[in-house]
């Protein structure tokens, strides 16, 4: 392609899963595209045209896949790189801006947007009442590319500031320990602060049809109850829970929080 031609890079979210749940600003940006890049399953979701080229790549090339979009869109070529749900969370975004600040200089002048999207833990809350009404906070569990002491030391800190807490990638198959491991610090820390039977909602799928819904409390919750398609959502000591007869509680978070006790 003609060096001079202009291209430009979007990293676009999909979505947790629903065609109907990716912005049209989303689908306008892969309309007008040469190329699509991404993680296999994601890639997948694309469906394919004349005129685009599809590079679907394994999930632990991040870095690789950025620098790969940027050399095209240098090129010239309209380059989207697709994440699930929302790119700026735990996802693409921060890869391509790290591949830009360590690559070549050229790379800066590039034109390079991010377009959001639904993201797994909004969907999650959304699909069972508003759990993160009042403030919380988002933690990946694998511990991949960071030491677990860091994902334990974080867990151990939100429960004692008392967020409302959504995880990601909760239990992997390689290594399903990690889980395990989180609800027992969620156990002995939560128990300290006297809410042991705070909801847990394990939300997996949402948007597809293998959607499932299901809350317990943390005294119950068990491992096997997630996998890495299972967004699970921790609430705060003031989280409430609905019951409905024949349905799925709704669980919300109030808007407004009681002042502290001081000693």
């Amino acid at each position: 392609m003609d060096g001079s031609v202009k291209g430009w890079l979007v990293v676009a979210g999909l979505g947790p899963g629903a065609e109907d749940w990716v912005t049209p600003e989303v689908t306008a940006a892969l309309a007008a595209a040469t190329d699509v890049v991404g993680y296999l399953p994601y890639v997948a979701r694309v469906a394919p045209r004349t005129g685009l080229t599809l590079h679907a790549s394994d999930n632990r090339v991040e870095l690789d896949r950025a620098a790969h979009a940027l050399r095209m869109v240098g090129e010239g070529r309209r380059v989207v790189v697709v994440s699930s749900g929302d790119p700026g969370v735990f996802a693409m975004a921060s890869a391509v801006f790290e591949a830009v600040e360590t690559g070549p200089a050229a790379w800066r002048a590039l034109d390079v947007r991010v377009l959001p999207g639904i993201t797994a833990m909004l969907a999650a809350a959304a699909r069972a009442g508003a759990p993160l009404g009042h403030d919380f906070c988002a933690i990946n569990l694998s511990d991949n590319l960071k030491p677990w002491a860091l994902v334990e030391r974080r867990l151990r800190l939100a429960v004692q500031a008392d967020f409302a807490m959504a995880f990601y990638n909760p239990r992997s198959v390689s290594r399903p320990q990690g889980f395990t491991r989180a609800l027992a610090v969620l156990r002995e820390e939560c128990g300290a602060a006297g809410s042991p039977t705070r909801p847990v909602i394990f939300a997996r799928a949402v948007s597809t049809p293998d959607e499932t819904i299901r809350v317990v409390a943390l005294s119950d919750a068990q491992p096997e109850m997630a996998d890495m398609r299972t967004i699970v959502i921790v609430g705060s000591s003031l989280t409430r829970v609905i019951a409905r007869d024949g349905g799925v509680p709704w669980i919300y978070t109030p808007r407004s929080a009681p002042p502290e006790v001081s000693a």
